[in-house]
């Protein structure tokens, strides 16, 4: 009975707390239940999710010491999100806790709020929308409890989050005005203190008044609380000296961040030392105790995670002292770490890059450029930089291969038979010594394999691997499933065949691109041959071309890369030596006629840059004495037109042959072109010619024609801008119009009309006569503005169009609109076309179809 009527009472007890425990409810029992059910449970937690938030964030978030680093380590991400949409999960649960405190504890009585932990809760709410880059409803979070909660003791911190969310909202001037006035009208300390001053750094320096973001910066170090941010804002106040050039300052910045030692994030540290060491004044400073100072850090074992960087500094201690192979060494060591950070990648391999162009090693060097664009971004000012550079190279790493391939090719062609043999036996001894090594050690690495999986299977308390074979994951050797035998399979494949496209016939020598040389190489012969062949000498010198007429275009090709690399080299890269030593070989190969004159010039001019002047005396007398009606001699012996433009230069005709390509020239200017293609073989302006030419066939024969010498330009003249120009219009242009059908046509705005006459090309007074009598009639016309044209349709057809006709009914009956007497004067008949069909007419030359059409 007794516990009976305790069970009673306590039930009375809680019903009566319940019901006082009301929102609505302004009493002691209300207030405390409702507050420290707010903060020690939905706040709690909801801090918990923010914090975790946070520190995914920083752990994600990856700093570029290359530039002055953020205030706060958060990446801005222009990125749209749907409603309810969020970017971290502990953000939007933090979001989710801070309103739930608000709906489920408020206590708002007479417009008053009764729970002092509602501002704490606006400002989780704002907190997490800012780490969620929500910055407007974050900064309506803020002010709502600016204007609710003036006597909050959260006030200040409101203040100088809602001003952090201006400065990424980009209202820096209103951030800085707002702090301004905080830090007058209240007392601030701590990270209060440190929290506005730092935000008032970041506006000043988003607003590029570095000064000031210093000073501030210096408040921000002394009263923060946190370590990690005094290490990080002292070595920005660093980086921001540098910037203004004040490098003493810098140092005492730096040296500041490393006497914090471990109390700082070590990165910091690191990157202290490393920003002191490019302070270094090589000139005057002690380089013994810079070696000393780079040995230490290289060799402390907690620094291993920063080897990348520090070997870059290393690299450049011994670039600075002229130590290139040293240098080239730290580099690569660099490299190998397998760094993150992409910048410094791309640093590291532009270094070695300029290093190799600086040596003429132009083929290293464009592996190096193409390692270093990788790591930029695309279309950023770096890349295109180092793209214009690498662009520059194509042609020398193109021919350079050409004339090492042919070069060693006639070297096998012209060797004696017994030497051949010698040769070829050598090389097939290595090929059985390397493959009886590569079996070894297959041999060895299946033994080992072997062993690990019989351990693995007689483990205890580990399952028999009954499953499928080949499945990731249960000790399979399928090729596919092993990552480094897929990417060693990869490179092979690119090392014998090249990048090739998925298509039928792939290995076909024709699909391997445009750069395609026409030899096949070692490691495509070695692809081919089976077991056998692999290792019978007589195999690959049956390979080597016997027939007079393969011989001699190997040898013409191989002059032809001579003659290039030498303009490249010369004209490019300046490298006079090396171009002295291309024309020089290629004289000497006895070539072909048409590079022994242009040779002999550029020799000439060399020796004068080299200021070899006995042997540019020589080339110019031998030029003058063999050669002297030709236009070279004229320039020698009289120096004085050099500086006049010469009608007979091959620039100056390519501009003659393009005024009248303009003027509908076209047969003229087909012929003319392959005339001047002949006799400027192997000048650089054959190629330009050939695209003109090609342009020409096209406007005068059609789709078809157009088609085929494109083609052949791409093909012929692949390394050339006009031969890139014309590999562009094979992929864009030419599938663009390839299509025949007529388009119908109505009356929409969008359509414009001609009327075209017909004449034979022959008779061209005719048709000057009736174009002029149609310009003085089109003139006479009200309210149309008409003009006319002449254009040529093929070699036997000329038509003579009218434009301006926006409506198909006024096209058709175009000579209602012409007086009697006008009509008399143009009673030639004529038809009407739309703008469209007239291109593909234009393009296919299929007049007779279009006509046929519109005649049924």
């Amino acid at each position: 009975m007794k516990a009976f009527f305790i069970g009673i009472l306590t039930l009375v007890v809680s019903m009566i707390v319940l019901g006082s425990c009301s929102r609505k409810k302004d009493n002691f029992i209300s207030k405390n239940y409702h507050a420290v059910t707010t903060e020690f449970n939905t706040l709690y937690n909801g801090h918990l999710a923010l914090d975790q938030g946070r520190n995914s964030l920083n752990e994600s978030y990856q700093d570029n010491y290359w530039e002055i680093l953020p205030i706060e380590r958060m990446e801005v991400v222009d990125e749209v999100m749907l409603p309810g949409q969020s970017k971290s999960e502990n953000f939007s649960r933090a979001e989710e806790k801070a309103v739930k405190a608000i709906q489920k504890h408020s206590m708002n009585i007479d417009g008053k709020e009764k729970n002092p932990q509602m501002d704490e809760a606006y400002l989780l709410l704002g907190k997490a929308r800012y780490f969620d880059q929500r910055f407007v409803p974050a900064i309506e979070a803020f002010n709502y409890i600016l204007y609710k909660y003036p006597a909050s003791d959260k006030i200040n911190q409101a203040k100088i989050w809602r001003e952090k969310t201006n400065l990424r909202l980009e209202n820096d001037e209103l951030a800085l005005k707002n702090l301004k006035r905080l830090l007058r009208q209240e007392d601030l300390e701590g990270q209060d203190l440190a929290d506005a001053t730092a935000t008032m750094a970041q506006a000043y320096f988003n607003l590029k008044i570095l000064d000031s973001a210093i000073i501030h910066l210096e408040t921000a170090s002394m009263a923060t609380k946190s370590n990690d941010e005094r290490g990080r804002y002292r070595f920005i106040q660093g980086q921001l000296y540098n910037t203004l050039g004040y490098k003493d300052s810098a140092n005492i910045a730096f040296d500041r961040v490393i006497e914090l030692h471990r109390k700082t994030p070590r990165i910091y540290m690191i990157s202290a030392f490393i920003e002191k060491i490019k302070n270094f004044d090589y000139s005057s400073g002690d380089k013994v105790a810079l070696r000393e100072l780079l040995t230490e850090l290289e060799e402390n074992r907690e620094n291993r995670p920063y080897l990348d960087k520090i070997y870059h500094q290393i690299a450049v201690y011994h670039a600075t002292n002229g130590s290139d192979s040293l240098a080239k060494a730290y580099y690569n060591k660099s490299l190998r770490t397998n760094s993150a950070d992409q910048v410094l990648k791309a640093k590291n391999y532009q270094i070695l890059g300029d290093m190799s162009f600086d040596a003429s090693r132009y083929v290293e060097a464009g592996q190096y450029y193409d390692s270093t664009m990788f790591n930029l971004v695309v279309d950023s000012k770096p890349y295109r930089i180092i793209k214009k550079k690498r662009d520059n190279l194509d042609d020398v790493i193109y021919y350079e291969a050409v004339a090492q391939v042919n070069d060693s090719l006639l070297l096998l062609i012209h060797m004696p038979e017994a030497e051949r043999l010698a040769f070829f036996e050598a090389f097939t001894d290595s090929l059985e010594q390397k493959a009886k090594k590569d079996k070894e050690r297959r041999e060895a690495a299946e033994r080992n394999k072997a062993g690990i999986i019989t351990v693995n299977n007689n483990l205890p308390g580990q399952r028999t691997n009954t499953g499928i074979s080949g499945l990731p994951g249960q000790g399979t050797t399928f090729y596919f499933y092993n990552p480094t035998t897929v990417a060693y399979g990869k490179n092979e494949f690119a090392k014998i065949w090249g990048n090739r496209t998925l298509e039928d016939n792939w290995r076909w020598s024709s699909q391997s691109g445009a750069k395609n040389t026409g030899t096949i190489s070692t490691d495509q012969l070695l692809a081919s041959a089976n077991e056998e062949e692999r290792y019978d000498p007589q195999f690959y010198i049956s390979k080597i071309p016997a027939e007079e007429k393969d011989i001699d275009s190997i040898w013409k090709e191989r002059n032809y890369a001579y003659y290039q690399l030498g303009l490249i080299y010369k004209e490019k890269f300046k490298e006079f030596e090396l171009a002295k030593h291309k024309f020089q070989e290629l004289l000497k190969s006895n070539p072909e006629e048409r590079f022994i004159l242009p040779s002999k010039y550029n020799l000439y001019k060399l020796y004068e840059l080299l200021g070899a002047q006995g042997e540019a005396e020589i080339a110019k007398n031998d030029i003058i004495t063999q050669y002297p009606d030709s236009r070279y001699a004229t320039i020698l012996t009289h120096p004085e037109l050099a500086s006049f433009a010469d009608d007979n230069s091959p620039e100056s005709l390519y501009e003659n042959l393009y005024k009248r390509y303009q003027n509908q020239e076209y047969e003229s200017v087909i012929t003319q072109c392959e005339d001047y293609i002949n006799a400027f073989d192997g000048d650089p302006i054959v190629s330009k010619l050939e695209l003109l030419k090609a342009s020409a066939t096209g406007r005068l024969y059609g789709y078809e024609a157009y088609k085929e010498a494109i083609n052949y330009v791409a093909v012929t003249y692949a390394n050339t801008p006009e031969g890139i120009k014309a590999q562009e219009i094979q992929s864009n242009v030419i599938p663009q119009i390839s299509g025949t059908d007529f388009i119908e046509t109505n009356d929409s705005i969008s359509n414009h009309y001609k009327v075209v006459f017909q004449f034979n090309k022959a008779d061209k007074e005719t048709i000057q006569g009736f174009k002029q009598e149609l310009d003085t009639v089109l003139h006479t016309i009200k309210y149309y503005d008409l003009k006319s044209s002449v254009d040529v349709y093929n070699p036997t057809t000329t038509l003579v169009l009218v434009h301006g006709l926006k409506n198909r009914q006024v096209a058709q009956t175009f000579d209602q609109l012409l007086s009697k007497e006008d009509k008399r004067k143009l009673s030639k008949p004529y038809f009407i076309i739309s703008s469209n069909n007239y291109q593909i007419v234009q393009i296919h030359k299929n007049l007779n179809s279009y006509l046929n059409i519109n005649n049924n």
